[in-house]
C-alpha cells in the first residue's frame, strides 16, 4: 500500500476511536467479563462438539445414501435411471388427451396421435388389427393421409407438429414388449374411460375431451368467440371523421386503451411473477389439435386399409357386364352436367353479377348522397333522420354481403376444422335472418297500415291534436294564472302565455292543412313497410321529430330565457359582494362599485328575482315535454337496434348447438369410480391414474348482449349524468345522443370500410367456377378389395375442388 494511503487510513482509524472512546472502553469491559465468567470457553466447547457430530454422523450418512443410490442405475453410463431424470425433469406425470367418444371395438390395434413432449401424448385414433411397424413405415411415407382433399401441411402447421407418431398398443397382453415411452391401452366397450400404463411414467392424468364436429361447425377455443368485428378503431374511422365514432366513443376508446396500459405496466412492477410452464404454453396447441381429431380419425381410418399387403383378384365376367352398363350411364350423367356447367351455369352467374354490380354503383351513389357533409364537422342526412341512417344501414349490409359469401365460399376449399370463418358465418346469417324477419314484420304491418290507412290517420290526427295542441294549450292557460297556489307575475305570464298560445294557434293551422293529406302519408308509410318493419318504425320516428318541432322550439326558447336571467342573477349577486367576473382570465376579481351602480344594481336584481320563478314555471313545462319526446324516439331506436342487431342466430345456436359458440374451456377431475374405470385395472398399473374432463364453456348470454349493455351505458351516462342534471338546472341545452353514438350497435356488424367497386368485382369472379376445376374423366372400372368406385362420383368430387388420384393400392 501505499505509504500516504496508509498514513490516511491510519489518521482515519485514530480519529474515529477517538469519538468512539466510550464505545470502545464498554466493549473492551464486555470483553473481560466474558472471559472472567466463562463465556468464550463454553461456546468454544459447544463449536467443537457440534463440529465432531457432523463429521461422525451426518457426513458418513449422506455419503451412504448417495452410494446405496446408485448402486442398481437403469440406464447403462449414468448415475441416475432414465425414470427418475423424467421425473426430475417433468414431475414423472404424464398427460393422456383421449376422445371420450373414440369408438372402442376392443380389437387389438395401434395407438396413433401426436407426441407433444416425452411425457404428454395426444391420441388420434386406434388402427384395429394392423402391425406398428407397418404403421410407422405408412406414417412415415404419408401413405395413412393419401387421398386428403387439401394439403397436409396445413394441417402440421396448425397443430404444431411435423408429423403423426404410433403412441402404443392398444388390448394387446402384457408379454407383447414394445418401446419404453410406447403406452399401452386397454379399451373396453362399455368403459369410457381407457385404462393407460406407460413404463416411463410415474403417474398418469388421462384427459378426456368430446371431440368437435367440423361439419356441424363446431370448435372449442380459449377465448369467447367475436360476434363483432373487431376493426372498429382503425385507420379508416380516423380519416373520415364522419364514418363512424365521434367524441364520446373516442374519449371512450382512450380511456379504455390506458387502463390496459396501466395495467400491463403493474404487471410489469409485481413482486412475484410465475413463469408459465411448459404445458401452459402448450395448451393453445392442444386446442388446435382437439379441433382437427375428428378429421384426422376420419381420414386416419379411410386410408387404414392400404397398411400392409391386400390380395388383388381379377374381375368375374357378370362384374364385367355391371362395370359396362354402370359405366355407359355414368357417360351419359357425365355428359349432361358437362352442358349444365359449362355452358348454362356460367350465363346464369354471369347475369347475376352483372346485376349485382349494378345494384352496387347505385347503392354507392345513394350513399354518398347520405354521407355528404358540407363540412368535416357538420351533420350528414343520414345523423339527422333515422330513415336516412336505416336506408344507410341495409345498403351497407347489401354491399358487404357479397363480401362474407365470397370468405365463406373460399371455406370449401379449406380443411373443415379451419375455424378462423365461423364468426363470419356467425354474422352472416344472422344478419340474413334479421332482414328476412324484419321483411317478414314489415309485410304483415304494412298490410294492416294499407287496409286501415284512413282509420290509422285519424287516430294520429286525434293524438296530436289532443298532446300537441290540447295539451299545451291547457297547460299554458293553467301557468298563466296561479299554478298550484303558486303566485307568479301576472303580466309576464300573460305575456309569454300569449306568445306561446299565438305560436300553438299558427301550428294547429299547419296540421289542419296537413290532416287531408295524413292518409297518403300512413299509406306511404304502409308501403315503405314491404322494404321491412325499421322502415315504417324509421318514418313515424321522424315524423314524430317533424310533428313536434314546435315544442322543441318553445324549449330552446324558455330555456335561453331562464337561462339569461340566471346569468344576470349571479353578476349582480357579485356586484353587492364588490365582484366581477373577469372575462378574460375567467376567474372573480374585486371590483370598487360606485353608489349609483350599487342602486341600480339592487333594482335589477330586485325585477329579475321576482320575474324568475315566472320563467321558472313555463321553462319546466316544456323541458318536461322535451324529455317525453326524447323517451319515446328512445323506444323507436330501441325497436330498430332491437330489428337490426338482435343476435337472433347466435341465440338459435346457443340453443341448438353450444358447440358452435365457444366461449372458453375448463378442466374437472372426476372420480373414476363413477367413469367406470375397474379397481382390476387400476391394481394392474404401476402408476397411478387420475381422470379430468376438458369441457367447452358455452358463450354466455351477457357475452352476446354486450353491445346492448353497452348503448345502454352510454344513453346512461349521457342522460343521467351529474353534467346533464346541472344543465337542467341551469337552463343549458341539453343536447340528444349522437346517433352516430346511438347507432355503433348496428355499426359493430358492418367493416370500418366498405368494399369499393373494383374489390367487389375481383371478389366475385375470383370464385373459381365448376368448368374450370373439372379435368377429363376416365371411364374405366376401379376395384380394390372386392369394392368398386364410381367414376362419376370421382368427377363429382373433382367437381367440389377434390383432387383424383389411382384406387386404393
Amino acid at each position: 500500500m501505499h505509504p500516504f494511503s496508509t498514513l490516511t487510513l491510519g489518521i482515519f482509524v485514530a480519529g474515529y476511536i477517538t469519538a468512539r472512546w466510550d464505545l470502545v472502553t464498554r466493549l473492551y469491559e464486555l470483553a473481560i467479563f466474558a472471559w472472567d465468567y466463562g463465556v468464550v470457553s463454553r461456546a468454544a466447547k459447544g463449536f467443537v462438539v457440534l463440529t465432531v457430530v457432523f463429521l461422525v454422523v451426518f457426513l458418513p450418512v449422506e455419503r451412504l445414501a448417495t452410494r446405496e443410490a446408485n448402486l442398481h442405475p437403469r440406464s447403462p453410463g449414468s448415475g441416475i435411471s432414465a425414470r427418475e431424470q423424467l421425473r426430475r425433469q417433468h414431475d414423472g406425470l404424464m398427460r393422456v388427451f383421449w376422445p371420450a367418444d373414440l369408438i372402442k371395438s376392443g380389437l387389438k390395434g395401434v395407438v396413433v396421435g401426436w407426441r407433444n413432449s416425452a411425457l404428454d401424448v395426444f391420441v388420434l385414433a386406434i388402427l384395429d388389427e394392423v402391425e406398428p411397424r407397418n404403421v410407422e413405415s405408412a406414417l412415415k411415407i404419408g401413405t395413412l393421409l393419401r387421398n386428403a382433399p387439401h394439403p397436409v401441411s396445413r394441417i402440421y402447421e396448425l397443430c404444431g407438429q411435423s408429423a403423426l407418431h404410433v403412441l402404443g398398443l392398444a388390448n394387446t397382453p402384457d408379454t407383447v414388449e414394445f418401446d419404453p415411452p410406447w403406452i399401452r391401452v386397454a379399451t373396453v366397450p362399455g368403459n369410457r374411460v381407457p385404462s393407460v400404463s406407460c413404463a416411463r411414467a410415474l403417474s398418469i392424468q388421462v384427459v378426456l375431451f368430446e371431440r368437435p364436429l367440423p361439419g356441424r361447425m363446431q370448435y372449442i377455443s380459449l377465448n369467447p368467440i367475436a360476434l363483432a368485428l373487431g376493426d372498429k378503431h382503425g385507420s379508416a374511422r380516423q380519416d373520415f371523421p364522419g364514418s363512424g365514432e365521434e367524441d364520446d366513443e373516442n374519449e371512450e376508446r382512450r380511456r379504455k386503451e390506458k387502463k390496459m396500459q396501466l395495467v400491463e405496466k403493474l404487471k410489469l412492477h409485481s413482486v412475484v411473477k410465475r413463469i408459465p410452464s411448459a404445458k401452459e404454453k402448450a395448451l393453445a396447441k392442444i386446442v388446435n389439435q382437439i379441433n382437427w381429431a375428428w378429421e384426422l380419425e376420419d381420414l386416419l381410418q379411410k386410408n387404414v386399409s392400404r397398411i400392409g399387403t391386400r390380395p388383388k383378384r381379377s374381375l368375374s365376367v357378370s362384374e364385367r357386364v355391371v362395370e359396362s352398363a354402370t359405366t355407359m350411364r355414368d357417360i351419359i350423367l357425365v355428359w349432361l352436367w358437362d352442358f349444365v356447367t359449362v355452358y348454362v351455369l356460367p350465363i346464369i352467374k354471369r347475369v347475376f353479377v352483372l346485376g349485382l354490380m349494378s345494384h352496387r354503383i347505385a347503392a354507392e351513389i345513394l350513399l354518398l348522397v347520405l354521407e355528404w357533409r358540407a363540412r368535416p364537422r357538420y351533420a350528414a342526412l343520414k345523423d339527422i333522420s333515422a330513415t336516412a341512417q336505416q336506408v344507410e344501414i341495409r345498403l351497407q349490409q347489401f354491399c358487404y354481403w357479397p363480401m362474407q359469401y365470397v370468405t365463406l365460399r373460399l371455406r370449401k376449399n379449406d380443411w373443415e376444422s379451419v375455424t378462423t370463418s365461423h364468426p363470419d358465418y356467425i354474422r352472416f346469417y344472422n344478419s340474413l335472418w334479421l332482414v328476412a324477419n324484419d321483411v317478414i314484420i314489415g309485410i304483415a304491418l304494412g298490410s294492416y297500415i294499407i287496409d286501415n290507412s284512413a282509420w290509422v290517420a285519424e287516430e294520429i290526427s286525434e293524438l296530436l291534436s289532443q298532446y300537441t295542441v290540447e295539451a299545451l294549450q291547457s297547460s299554458i292557460s293553467w301557468l298563466m294564472g296561479w299554478p298550484a297556489g303558486l303566485k307568479l307575475n301576472n303580466e309576464l305570464a300573460a305575456f309569454l302565455g300569449d306568445l306561446f298560445l299565438w305560436v300553438i294557434d299558427y301550428w294547429s293551422s299547419c296540421i289542419d292543412a296537413l290532416r287531408p293529406a295524413l292518409p297518403h302519408i300512413i299509406w306511404f308509410i304502409g308501403f315503405s313497410s314491404f322494404a321491412g318493419a325499421s322502415m315504417p318504425i324509421a318514418l313515424f320516428s321522424d315524423l314524430l321529430s317533424i310533428l313536434t318541432i314546435h315544442i322543441y322550439s318553445f324549449y330552446l326558447a324558455s330555456a335561453r330565457i331562464y337561462h339569461w336571467q340566471l346569468n344576470i342573477l349571479i353578476s349582480l349577486f357579485h356586484l353587492f359582494r364588490g365582484k366581477k367576473h373577469n372575462v378574460l382570465r375567467n376567474r372573480i376579481d374585486s371590483c370598487d362599485y360606485d353608489l349609483d351602480q350599487l342602486l341600480v344594481g339592487t333594482i335589477l336584481f330586485t325585477l329579475i328575482f321576482f320575474l324568475l320563478p315566472t320563467v321558472v314555471v313555463f321553462y319546466l313545462n316544456f323541458a318536461i315535454a322535451r324529455m317525453a319526446i326524447i323517451l319515446l324516439k328512445a323506444v323507436f331506436d330501441t325497436m330498430l337496434s332491437c330489428l337490426n342487431h338482435f343476435p337472433l342466430f347466435a341465440l338459435m345456436l346457443r340453443v341448438k348447438d353450444p358447440g358452435r359458440l365457444p366461449g372458453g374451456i375448463r378442466f374437472e377431475l372426476r372420480d373414476t369410480q363413477d367413469l367406470g374405470l375397474l379397481d382390476e385395472n387400476v391394481s394392474k398399473q404401476s402408476s397411478s391414474t387420475s381422470v379430468i374432463y376438458l369441457k367447452s364453456i358455452p358463450l354466455n348470454f351477457k357475452a352476446m348482449f354486450h353491445q346492448y349493455f353497452q348503448m345502454g351505458n352510454r344513453i346512461r351516462k349521457h342522460y343521467l349524468s351529474p353534467r346533464v342534471v346541472l344543465c337542467l338546472l341551469t337552463g343549458k341545452f341539453v343536447p340528444p345522443l349522437n346517433r352516430k353514438n346511438l347507432y355503433s350497435l348496428q355499426y359493430s356488424m358492418l367493416p370500418a370500410r366498405r368494399a369499393g367497386f373494383m374489390e367487389m368485382w375481383d371478389a366475385v369472379n375470383s370464385l373459381p367456377s365448376t368448368a374450370r376445376r373439372r379435368s377429363t374423366p376416365v371411364y374405366a372400372p376401379a376395384f380394390a378389395n372386392g369394392k368398386k368406385y364410381s367414376r362419376f362420383e370421382g368427377v363429382r368430387a373433382r367437381g367440389n375442388g377434390q383432387a383424383i388420384g389411382q384406387p386404393p393400392m
